[in-house]
């Protein structure tokens, strides 16, 4: 049994337009910066839709690599990857403002997100963009990763995320999206996974491995192919774990 509020997170404005199907089921959004999809007309629209839904703004900054999603470490100077992260960040914290609200997280995307993770000098680039900042915003970040070690070393402020549709290996790396098993498509076993987190902080690694895990934030993918279905299955199974 768990008591803990929860909060889910979805990955949006990567160009699917369904996010007046998701946003109502979300917690907080991690909104596309216009590097690996969407646009600064996107980000307009899915602020307004949050702003809607009371839920939290988040940047999502990636490489800029639109042909492959960012789902592909980038050879690019570290100068330039970190003006652009920051371009990013600026660009969804503006519009954000603008509607009289402020920037609550900031989470890398794909390619950038997992290097971040494993690889201090990619995760300097990020936390150093949130220490800049002229009010604290959170970084969402992967439990036992340097960029979240780093950033509780710094100062920042971390909530821990986990995935719900997402397959982990024994090092709680994500199963690798070439490999067919690493989307978890089946609601129930969506939901079973989450559930263990929450009740155990643990999961069962694609291995067959029970790994301990902690989080704050759990995510949806907006680009996973049942992804309003999952959600809405999932609020309605989590009054009875209240």
């Amino acid at each position: 049994m768990f008591t803990k509020q929860i909060d889910i997170n979805c990955d949006v404005g990567e160009g699917l337009n369904n996010e007046r199907y998701l946003i109502p089921y979300l917690d907080s959004c991690n909104i596309a910066c216009a590097a690996h999809a969407g646009s600064k007309e996107v980000i307009e629209e899915v602020i307004d839709l949050a702003k809607e839904y009371k839920v939290k703004i988040g940047a999502h900054p990636s490489f800029p690599d639109r042909e492959n999603f960012g789902r592909k470490v980038m050879d690019i100077p570290i100068a330039d990857l970190k003006l652009s992260i920051r371009n990013q960040i600026d660009l969804v914290k503006t519009i954000t403002e603008k509607n009289n609200l402020k920037l609550h997280h900031v989470k890398p995307h794909g390619a950038l997100y997992n290097i971040a993770a494993k690889e201090k000098s990619y995760a300097e680039i990020i936390v150093d963009e949130l220490m800049r900042l002229e009010y604290a915003v959170y970084l969402y970040a992967p439990y036992n990763s340097v960029i979240a070690s780093l950033a509780k070393e710094k100062g920042v402020q971390v909530k821990l995320e986990a995935f719900i549709d997402r397959n982990y290996n024994d090092d709680l790396s994500l199963v690798s999206r070439t490999l067919s098993n690493a989307i978890i498509t089946e609601k129930e076993s969506a939901w079973k996974q989450l559930k263990g987190m929450l009740e155990n902080e643990e999961l069962i690694s694609i291995q067959g491995n029970l790994v301990h895990i902690k989080a704050d934030t759990f995510c949806v993918h907006g680009d996973h192919e049942n992804a309003v279905e999952l959600l809405q299955f999932i609020r309605k199974q989590l009054p009875k774990y209240d």
